[in-house]
């Protein structure tokens, strides 16, 4: 059994198809094959059922490829203890990150980090909270940006920073009126909120619920805030956004922000990363060089989304 074996086998558990696999470890799909079938023969029994479409794994092939998780994670530590004594950032790093914080978060620190870290590699992948954790058990992702606090014991959590909400307000409500916000007026509101499996959605409606115990009438669910926004526009609701997409807006948009009255409603966004601390000197790297990033980038506003570390 060898360290390679166990990884094809991980890739076609991934993928359910054999040449699918084989492109994603950069090997020929009879290759892949012969040295699955290899492993297959020296444990005598059969890791997948491919007289399934797409293939499956055998009851005892789960239990397999969940110790080859964790044996090809645990194999990695020499590398990466030798890149840590080195002081090395670099090679591969892949980070997944939330929707709602892709699109605003990403476009400020790539290209500094690109620059400062010129050998690190980083992979970058959009992806849902639930797909980071999942992605992060199996080693298949290094970090994660997410908003936070979690409950998992094995994630990690670093925060990057506090990022307060916003009402998108244009002149149809009559919250275009006030000067600040407080959850009491969104009462007599039709809110427009992320659709289902966005974190941003619970937040918003835990913001909305502060003051009542009936939820509000939400009529549309959209999965961007772009979205939201024309529809607020067009008269259809207000919208709650994260602090940095309103800061995106034109100068005709932002006219129609509104803050909450002080202690602003925010969420915590925080790298994550499985408590294995597995490249632990590079996610400490990038995490202090987004802080600080994101400071600079909002060094003229007025309000503060830098906590403590």
């Amino acid at each position: 059994m060898t360290i390679t074996q166990l990884k094809y086998c991980i890739a076609v558990a991934e993928f359910r198809n054999f040449t699918s696999a084989a492109k994603h470890v950069y090997v020929t799909q009879p290759t892949l094959s012969m040295q699955i079938q290899k492993l297959e023969q020296e444990l005598d029994l059969k890791i997948f059922d491919r007289t399934q479409k797409p293939i499956a794994l055998t009851a005892v092939g789960e239990k397999i490829i969940q110790q080859a998780h964790l044996i090809v994670a645990e194999s990695e530590r020499i590398q990466d203890v030798i890149q840590q004594e080195k002081g090395v950032i670099g090679g591969s790093f892949k980070l997944g990150i939330i929707p709602t914080v892709m699109s605003t978060l990403l476009p400020l620190f790539l290209q500094t980090i690109l620059k400062a870290y010129p050998k690190l590699i980083l992979e970058i992948e959009e992806m849902a909270t639930q797909q980071i954790i999942e992605n992060l058990e199996k080693g298949s992702l290094d970090a994660g940006i997410a908003a936070t606090p979690l409950d998992y014991d094995h994630i990690m959590e670093k925060p990057l920073y506090y990022e307060p909400f916003i009402v998108f307000a244009p002149k149809h409500s009559e919250l275009n009126k006030e000067k600040k916000i407080n959850a009491s007026m969104l009462k007599n509101e039709k809110v427009l909120i992320l659709k289902d499996g966005h974190c941003f959605r619970n937040s918003a409606l835990n913001i909305c619920k502060i003051i009542h115990e009936v939820p509000l009438p939400f009529e549309i669910k959209s999965g961007n805030f772009e979205t939201l926004v024309q529809l607020s526009e067009e008269g259809l609701g207000i919208t709650l956004l994260p602090y940095l997409y309103a800061r995106k807006l034109s100068d005709r948009q932002q006219v129609n922000l509104k803050s909450f009255e002080s202690p602003e409603p925010a969420r915590e966004v925080s790298m994550i990363y499985h408590q294995r601390k597995l490249k632990l000197h590079i996610i400490e790297a990038l995490h202090d060089k987004i802080r600080a990033i994101i400071r600079g980038a909002i060094i003229y506003d007025d309000i503060k989304i830098i906590g403590p570390k």
